[in-house]
């Protein structure tokens, strides 16, 4: 066999090997959930707002996953949840519009079963929102509830003690009706809490909004996908594929396009021992359980 011949075998055989090496450091070093880095084209990346809201820190952590992905060129969100915590949504509201600002990597909403009250707040910070016709939103406005009992504790000849720095450090007692000057405390924190709640619709909805849409929606209805779509609020009718494509469009990749969609890690036991689960602040906050600041009531989207 001829030098030259041998030098193009090894010449060959030492790409091959070069070539496995990069594939096998792709897959070893890339995002946790999926994605290698060195996918060819561009991808869409889909992250999951599930169940009622109280934290926006793993919603947080997807979306720095596919700040830093380079090969992820849009953004579906998958919203299913019925709102949740005033503060927890507002978050998520801001996140996905910084995001947006920082990457110009389109954002599209599509919506599943539910998406009202803080699902739907999250969802006018997108480019476009899609819903299906019998999609459940709106609702936008907020809600103070919580559990007296006070009768309960006087049957059982139960007496609380309290002592306030000031006349409504603690209103809201679940031990005692409310005074008509805290009733007009918290009525005045809901309407303000609903001006925010429209402002960000007006914000996120600009140009796209019927006239006369966030009056009709002041009262905190809720309205179908279809009734949605002729009032501005959503953008489009269809599933979460027509979301996929749509976000693939505005991305300009072809269609249909590939979809990274990396689940978030399970708490681990040492997690479970240490530190309060979703559900355990989940029936914390149903309960009027005291959470923190001395305060047991919660105001919900």
């Amino acid at each position: 066999m001829k030098r030259s011949t041998v030098a193009w075998i090894v010449a060959a055989v030492a790409f091959a090997f070069l070539v496995l090496i990069v594939c096998a450091a792709a897959l070893v070093f890339a995002p946790r959930g999926g994605a290698p880095s060195l996918a060819l084209g561009g991808r869409v990346g889909v992250v999951d707002l599930e169940g009622i809201i109280l934290s926006a820190d793993r919603f947080r952590d997807m979306l720095k996953r596919f700040h830093d992905a380079s090969n992820i060129k849009a953004v579906v969100v998958r919203i299913n949840s019925p709102g949740g915590g005033v503060a927890a949504s507002q978050e998520l509201f801001s996140e996905l519009r910084r995001f947006r600002r920082e990457t110009g990597k389109p954002v599209v909403v599509s919506m599943e079963s539910v998406a009202a009250s803080g699902g739907y707040y999250a969802a006018v910070a997108a480019d476009h929102i899609v819903a299906n016709p019998g999609t459940i939103t709106g609702s936008i406005g907020v809600i103070i509830q919580w559990m007296n009992y006070g009768d309960l504790l006087e049957w059982a000849k139960v007496r609380t003690v309290t002592l306030t720095s000031g006349a409504l450090k603690d209103a809201g007692n679940p031990t005692r009706p409310l005074t008509d000057e805290e009733r007009k405390y918290f009525e005045d924190l809901i309407l303000k809490l609903r001006a925010q709640f429209q402002a960000a619709v007006a914000e996120g909805r600009k140009g796209r909004l019927k006239p006369g849409a966030l009056e009709r929606m002041a009262d905190g209805r809720v309205v179908t996908g279809e009734e949605a779509l002729a009032l501005g609020l959503v953008d489009e009718i269809g599933d979460f594929r027509d979301a996929v494509d749509r976000a693939a469009r505005l991305a300009h990749l072809s269609v249909p396009a590939e979809i990274w969609h990396p689940r978030p890690t399970r708490p681990g036991l040492i997690d479970l021992l240490t530190g309060p689960s979703e559900s355990t602040w989940t029936g914390r906050l149903l309960s009027g359980a005291p959470v923190g600041g001395g305060w047991n009531v919660f105001f919900l989207w």
